[in-house]
């Protein structure tokens, strides 16, 4: 019991005398688990939010578009355990405080079906009563900004307005979030639909299939086909919905995971270099404890029960700054219990691994008070000599010869600074891929700033509103349809933007662009989705009509996972390309689209619809926030390893500063000594780091582009001038930290005393 005591008092003494860098270990553990629990949250397949929404929602695992009502027997197909529709759906535009997006109005009942069922967020569902009611999925009306009781204005393709009003805002596993999928998608009573589009020729029907086991989905699907053949419009699968629901999550998710796998090593480097500094610069209490009666293993207990604990708490606090920052991402949260049971577990573990080494060493301490504890004596180091032949100043030299005292330590400072340097050398080389992004949307297929659908104008006049604007360089026609892809029973966008003479530039990074009728270009998405290579003959369907092309080229796609394939508009059949569904417009350098935009609102009477380009950069910015947060606290573990090895520096040589002094070096000398020999190893980890970042943070992003299909080709590497501020601000701040325990270590007064 009395050991006990003591060894508690023991534990408490030593945390009160160095709290900063206590308070420094539990942040860096804590910030490191809260990355891990974030990725895993973000990348668990349990907590995708198609996953989630179709369990809340029994959602359907097929959905089925035809132009008619499909009279055939949809639900007797093996494996199907529901049906829902067909529901009757309609395009209109939702013209919304001077914006009009593309929206899909689908005839449902007052009582929603059994299988694929909105789950409302806010307000009630359809009601008889209100015929002029409707209910808008979540994203849809996110984008739009719109609440309960907002008017909401849908022009038929007629040109007719109805003012509806929103009766509920509800979240469905039918399709992708809006604008990454659109149109966007609202649910209106039938007879509705019928007021506002009494057309049945301009509709389509939708029918969805819940199935016994989802992986059989493919298959259910080209049963499909086979059954209702010209009637199909097009399919999809849940893995396409899901795929669509989780880019954004899935791209930070593994950005997450990244830093977080790697940073865990530093953080294991780091509290091994604190735990096994403290064990050096106890050893004289430690040779104590062991004449007062303490056994070695009750010492190794203690040291691992003093360092370990710091090393828990950062696990527990990181694990609730996890679930903080998922709640932050997601709006909620509903991450997975293994996953973040696991994550909680390996790291204590690799905590007490981490603390256990020293704490066994420790233990091994001999019974003797008086224990010496100098530094290894040894040679000059070649640095040092090299010092010597270079005539450096004698305290760079004894600083040099300092740096390599203890070659172990020496290496796993370097290491440790090297290895959070490389992270935040990738993470810049991110933030570059983004900019570069935002100062160059061709690359990524933004060439055009502004798309002008015709409105209540015609095709030809739309297009001579545009082509007069002084500020527009080129207009390109193009047309969006879905095709069905062979042998896959699923639709592909295919994309149909200017002609063979006047093709739309888009960015090929393989092979070239289409010149000819019959060619077109891919996104690695869709080349891996069917299979094929440059220079491969691909045959689609299209509204019924085939569509046979030679691809020809790669291009950067971001949309869709990059499943979509680009052809001029003169590839597809005359019923599907005249007229152009828009006219993508080109701006001259330095042209202002929103002016531009106004002008051509004002110039067509409101007549034409014109929207802003969207860049992919701009929906993944809550990445830049991620690596600003990321770099701090890799800032925090290079801080601990360098503050570990200032400590073991100055413990090493706090009997050689008499004598420094002795031998006439000023106490700046003195100083200078002391911070050369961090900062020698503080120059060789972030050289290090910087250089093995750079050299593989390019290969990194184009591995992330390849497999989620986005293509290789969109990688950047930090420019020259980022990653020297980089390395001068880390050198920087961490010799400006050195400096201070080094100054007071300077101008102390320090007895000599025999050794």
């Amino acid at each position: 019991m009395s050991t006990t005591l003591a060894g508690s008092r023991w534990i408490k003494a030593d945390l009160r005398a160095r709290k900063g860098q206590a308070v420094l270990t539990v942040l860096v553990v804590a910030g490191i688990v809260a990355a891990l629990i974030t990725a895993a949250t973000l990348l668990e397949d349990g907590t995708n939010p198609w996953r989630s929404l179709s369990a809340q929602t029994d959602g359907a695992h097929v959905w089925v578009y035809t132009d008619d009502d499909p009279d055939v027997a949809l639900g007797d197909i093996d494996g199907v355990t529901g049906t829902t529709g067909p529901y009757r759906s309609a395009p209109v535009t939702v013209a919304q405080e001077g914006k009009k997006e593309p929206a899909s109005l689908r005839a449902m009942p007052a009582a929603p079906p059994q299988v694929a069922h909105p789950v409302l967020a806010e307000g009630r569902w359809l009601d008889g009563a209100q015929p002029d009611g409707v209910v808008v999925e979540h994203s849809f009306a996110r984008s739009l900004g719109l609440a309960i009781g907002s008017p909401f204005t849908v022009i038929a393709l007629s040109g007719e307005r109805h003012t509806l009003y929103v009766r509920g805002i509800a979240d469905s596993a039918d399709q992708g979030f809006y604008p990454e999928w659109t149109p966007g998608l609202a649910w209106v009573l039938p007879a509705t639909l019928d007021r506002v589009e009494p057309m049945l020729g301009r509709s389509e029907w939708v029918t969805g299939l819940r199935l016994a086991d989802p992986d059989a989905s493919q298959v259910v699907a080209q049963r499909v086909v086979v059954m209702l053949e010209d009637k199909l419009q097009r399919v999809y699968t849940w893995r396409e919905v899901r795929a669509a629901m989780e880019l954004d999550n899935r791209l930070l998710g593994t950005l997450l995971a990244l830093f977080g796998v790697v940073g865990m090593v530093a953080a294991a480097l780091a509290l091994a270099n604190a735990a096994g500094g403290r064990v050096l610069g106890q050893l004289r209490d430690l040779a104590t404890l062991k004449s007062m009666g303490f056994t070695g293993g009750q010492v190794a207990l203690l040291l691992l029960v003093e360092h370990g604990a710091l090393g828990l708490l950062g696990v527990g606090l990181g694990a609730l700054a996890g679930w903080g920052a998922t709640a932050v991402v997601l709006g909620t949260y509903s991450a997975a219990p293994m996953p973040v049971l696991a994550i909680v577990a390996g790291t204590a573990l690799v905590v007490l691994g981490a603390v256990g080494v020293p704490a066994w060493r420790g233990a091994r301490t001999p019974p003797i008070p008086a224990v010496p504890a100098s530094p290894p004596r040894g040679h000059l180091s070649r640095l040092a000599r090299l010092g010597l032949l270079v005539r450096l100043p004698p305290a760079l030299i004894l600083g040099t010869r300092d740096a390599f005292t203890r070659r172990v330590p020496a290496f796993l400072t370097a290491f440790g600074l090297a290895v959070p340097m490389m992270m935040i050398t990738i993470g810049l080389g991110v933030w570059a891929t983004l900019d570069n992004f935002l100062s160059h949307p061709e690359q990524v297929g933004q060439h055009a700033s502004l798309y002008v659908r015709p409105g209540k104008l015609e095709s030809a006049d739309a297009k001579r509103i545009a082509e007069r604007d002084r500020d527009v360089r080129s207009v390109y026609p193009g047309t969006d349809v879905n095709a069905l892809a062979p042998g896959e029973a699923r639709s592909v966008r295919v994309r149909a933007v200017g002609t063979s003479i006047d093709p739309y530039p888009f960015p090929v990074v393989e092979g070239r662009g289409y010149t000819e009728p019959g060619e077109a270009v891919a996104g690695q998405g869709l080349l891996d989705l069917l299979g094929v290579r440059i220079g491969d003959r691909v045959r689609l369907t299209v509204g019924g009509s085939p569509l046979i092309v030679r691809i020809v080229g790669r291009t950067v796609e971001p949309d869709l996972d990059g499943e979509v394939l680009s052809v001029g508009l003169d590839s597809l059949a005359a019923k599907d390309s005249v007229p152009p569904q828009y006219y993508a417009l080109a701006l001259r350098p330095g042209a202002d689209k929103a002016e531009v935009r106004a002008r051509l609102l004002a110039e067509s009477g409101e007549s034409i619809d014109v929207q802003a380009a969207v860049n992919p950069a701009d929906r993944l910015s809550i990445i830049r926030v991620v690596i600003v947060a990321l770099i701090g606290v890799l800032a925090l573990i290079g801080l601990a390893n360098l503050l570990t090895a200032s400590a073991i520096g100055l413990r090493d040589h706090a009997f050689d500063l008499a004598v420094l002094k002795a031998m006439g070096l000023t106490p700046r000398q003195v100083m200078a000594t002391l911070v050369t020999g961090t900062g020698l190893l503080v120059v060789l980890g972030v050289g290090a780091g910087t250089a093995v970042g750079a050299s593989v943070v390019v290969g990194l992003i184009d591995l992330q582009g390849h497999t989620s299909g986005v293509g290789a080709g969109i990688g950047r590497a930090p420019s020259p001038v980022t990653l020297g501020v980089a390395v001068v601000t880390a050198v920087g701040t961490a010799l400006a930290v050195a400096l201070i325990p080094a100054r007071r270590a300077a101008r102390a007064q320090v007895p000599v005393t025999s050794r």
